[in-house]
């Protein structure tokens, strides 16, 4: 119960409500207990001895007990709905702030669905348990208690016998609570396979239909929501078979009491009012003792909830601000990578011994194969990962040593996948700057080569651009995208330079706003094309994590075997398959070509460097 328990430590900051709620709830046990002893003294004073008014009186104070204690049943229920969303509300919030706050390796091996399930069902159990479970387990406390008292009171004779069967009660309970939490943590678990199979289904509805694997999507999804429901079978008979056995517990106490009950009235030791009484109060003693079974099954279902949520809220953030970090200062945009080597999570190393320099305004275009490291380089600067060995810094301040605000605020960041979120294209564009003026946003949108297609809409920057940016094309969520980093006006940037997925006019249209972009910054350009890296002042060859050349184009094309081949193979325009055959046979014999006369396709020769 300790997960539950950390859980219930919320309600502490909605004390008022929840305190509330118990005050009530003494008021309403108050009243339950006093019916069963008002109905004794009516048929006692009243009934057996034919005093009607007297009846009618008892009667009259049994109905004003059930009116108070309808009036404080519901403000108890009120009050601690109050209080239990209030524990939603804070885990909810919490949930999501380490979720923004966690870092990259986190986000790389979790599942979307997985966090949503957390967010939303575990949290709706945990509610439900601290709401009316908790009220409700305390209730059946409260009555166990001060009917214990008032039946020995009476006859602790018969008090005795009849609550003999309560150990056997308590174990019943226990036992089912032992037995029903791993069934509902694995309901849990499968519930959050079913909401990842949907989210996917849902993100990727456009991949799905365009290879018509509905079918198979609806089998896999059907698979799982089978094993959802087989686990919820199985709740349910845990449920139904304990139910029974606390009913046949509770039975036996009743036989008991009316036997031996029965003796002490025919021996005049007990009046009938009092065994009336007596028997009133232990079904109302059985009914919360019943109600144990479910209210352990939903502490049960709450604790394995709370777990899931803590998982996440213990999970430690491997990137976020040191204590004793200072906010970096503006920036003129000089970075060095000093002998850094890096490693993902429980990985081999991805770059090894990594050291360059770039000047302010420079530009970088990085080059190599896919794992070769260029993304784990970009990375590293706005401090998305840290470094395993050495250092990364911006004009000398260790990105580690700065708080990541600053630090990210200074940096502007172009992928080639754009993530717009559901709202305006105004909104789109000052997403890193939400005050920026309309004037600002015009501004960058211009520079962004996007204000013309913006204003061919009915509702210029005020369009919906739809969940993920649907209604936008590649080129057009790409063009917003270099507008809202042009926006924030940053002294870095960092972008994915690939327009394959666009036609020729907007993909020049994009260069365009790149070139725009990238004047006077310092840019890190993972360069698909043969324009960005003519133009770039520096380039870095990579391959399996280290730097194998470094230079500008004429240089590296005279001196670098390796990016001879790149260029060959993914830069040169109109190569053929000839000329790239022609360039492994020149490397596998040692051999390059010089740069003019390899682009004319020339068969001279220059030895490598």
């Amino acid at each position: 119960m300790r997960p539950v328990l950390r859980a219930l430590a919320y309600l502490r900051r909605h004390w008022q409500p929840a305190l509330g709620a118990y005050l009530c709830l003494l008021l309403v046990s108050a009243s339950s207990l006093a019916t069963p002893a008002l109905t004794g003294l009516a048929i006692d004073r009243g009934i057996s001895a034919g005093q009607i008014d007297v009846v009618l009186y008892f009667a009259l104070a049994i109905v004003v007990v059930a009116l108070v204690r309808g009036v404080f049943a519901f403000l108890q229920s009120y009050l601690s709905e109050v209080a239990a969303q209030g524990v939603a509300f804070d885990l909810r919030n919490a949930i999501y702030d380490k979720i923004q706050r966690l870092s990259f390796s986190y986000h790389d091996q979790a599942q979307t669905g997985q966090l949503m399930t957390r967010a939303t069902s575990d949290v709706e159990t945990v509610r439900l348990f601290a709401g009316m479970g908790v009220l409700q387990t305390s209730n059946a406390l409260l009555l166990i208690a001060g009917i214990a008292i008032i039946l020995f009171v009476t006859d602790w004779r018969l008090a005795t016998l009849s609550l003999s069967v309560m150990p056997f009660l308590a174990f019943s309970a226990l036992r089912f609570g032992v037995t029903i939490r791993p069934i509902f943590t694995r309901a849990q678990q499968e519930l959050s396979v079913l909401n990842t199979i949907l989210q996917e289904n849902l993100v990727g509805a456009r991949v799905v239909k365009a290879f018509a694997r509905e079918p198979f999507e609806r089998e896999r999804f059907l698979a799982q929501n089978q094993t959802l429901l087989d686990q919820n079978l199985a709740a349910a008979r845990a449920f139904a078979l304990n139910l029974p056995i606390m009913n046949t517990l509770s039975g036996i106490g009743t036989l008991l009491i009316v036997w031996y009950g029965g003796h002490q009235v025919i021996g005049g030791r007990l009046s009938l009012g009092a065994l009336v009484a007596f028997f009133t109060y232990l079904v109302l003693l059985f009914t919360p003792i019943r109600m144990l079974g479910f209210l352990v099954g939903q502490a049960s279902r709450a604790s394995a909830s709370s777990a899931r949520i803590f998982e996440i809220l213990d999970t430690p953030a491997e990137i976020e601000t040191r204590a004793g970090a200072y906010d970096l200062p503006p920036i003129q945009g000089r970075v060095e990578f000093d002998h850094v080597s890096f490693a993902y999570l429980g990985g081999d190393k991805v770059l090894d011994d990594i050291t360059f320099v770039v000047e302010p305004g420079q530009s970088v275009a990085l080059l190599g194969t896919t794992g070769s490291g260029k993304s784990s380089i970009i990375n590293l600067i706005p401090r998305f990962y840290d470094v395993t060995q050495g250092r990364v810094t911006v004009d000398g301040h260790d990105v580690r040593e700065v708080t990541l605000e600053s630090l990210r605020r200074q940096i502007g960041i172009v992928l080639q996948e754009t993530t717009l979120f559901a709202g305006t294209i105004r909104e789109n564009i000052a997403f890193g700057l939400p005050d920026a003026s309309l004037e600002a946003i015009i501004e960058a949108a211009r520079a962004a080569q996007a204000h013309d297609f913006i204003l061919g809409f009915p509702q210029g920057y005020e369009t919906p651009v739809g969940e993920r940016g649907v209604t936008l094309s590649g080129g057009q969520k790409q063009r917003i995208a270099i507008a809202r980093a042009l926006l924030l006006n940053p002294r870095i940037l960092i972008l994915d330079d690939s327009t394959s997925s666009v036609d020729v006019e907007t993909e020049h249209q994009i260069q365009q706003a790149l070139r725009t972009l990238m004047k006077g910054r310092t840019s890190f350009v993972i360069a698909q094309r043969l324009s960005t890296v003519r133009h770039a002042d520096q380039i870095l060859v990579l391959d399996r994590g280290r730097i194998v050349a470094h230079g500008t184009h004429e240089e590296l094309l005279r001196e670098s075997g390796a990016y001879a081949e790149i260029y060959a193979l993914q830069l040169r325009p109109g190569a053929t398959d000839q000329d790239r055959s022609r360039l492994r046979r020149h490397r596998e014999h040692g051999e390059t070509e010089s740069t003019e006369d390899y682009e004319k396709g020339a068969p001279t020769i220059a030895p490598v460097l």
